[in-house]
């Protein structure tokens, strides 16, 4: 299966969430160390959901990153991009820089991200900045992370949030896991609110994976990006 965050989160999230997290780099030397530093990705969904809640109006999105990873593994940095419908935007492109440890059985990823609305209309704030953390383990089939992220100014009307999320997955083949994650995001200058999603990813092959899941927040009320929605999405790397 392939890795990814979502800034996300977080995400993606994200990346939901945002987007992806590098794929192991291979052991190599030379001209062939360097070809393996570099991992791409690439894909569509039905919709773009960051945090559980819509950033692309319900309509299908497409997304991509090229990340750098050191030859230890540790370090790794690189550009992405993802369609979105916000303050007259089309495309949040983004710069992460991260370093991902190992230590008692844990593996954690500390990284931060700047985040750019393109073509945004006049007056509205395109400039975002995000710090990541997560730690993860996983015993047998079963996994499970916690990720924390903050925002000292995000893009839009919301100035600074904070992001708290659990998630739980359990492989039930060597190519299909199934996941579930509740979070709670704190916010000014937008609602406040909890959010959940649960779903499955399928692994095609090594570098292919369809992914189909269901996102909720108790916070319908504030609009539709808040609603309910089923979404699905593939993405290739290579």
């Amino acid at each position: 299966m392939i890795r990814t965050t979502v800034l996300a989160a977080p995400i993606v999230a994200l990346l939901a969430a945002a987007l992806a997290a590098p794929a192991a780099a291979q052991s190599a030397s030379g001209a062939s160390a360097s070809r393996n530093a570099w991992s791409f990705l690439a894909g569509v969904g039905t919709e773009n959901r960051s945090k559980n809640i819509s950033k692309s109006g319900g309509d299908g999105y497409a997304f991509g990153s090229a990340i750098w990873e050191s030859a230890d593994g540790l370090f790794y940095a690189g550009p992405g991009f993802e369609t979105v419908q916000a303050g007259g935007s089309n495309v949040e492109a983004e710069f992460i820089v991260g370093y991902q440890p190992e230590a008692f059985g844990y593996s954690f990823d500390f990284n931060a991200a700047y985040k750019h609305r393109v073509g945004a209309q006049a007056g509205y704030d395109e400039i975002g900045v995000e710090l990541t953390g997560n730690v993860s383990r996983s015993i047998g089939p079963a996994s499970a992370r916690l990720q924390v992220q903050y925002s000292p100014d995000a893009p839009g009307s919301t100035d600074t949030f904070t992001w708290v999320e659990g998630r739980v997955g359990w492989d039930f083949t060597n190519r299909l896991e199934g996941t579930v994650a509740v979070g709670r995001r704190e916010q000014d200058g937008a609602p406040d609110y909890t959010g959940w999603n649960a779903g499955v990813t399928y692994a095609v092959t090594d570098t292919l994976d369809l992914d189909l899941r269901y996102y909720d927040t108790d916070a319908h009320t504030f609009g539709e990006q808040y609603e309910d929605a089923l979404v699905a999405q593939v993405a290739y790397a290579f």
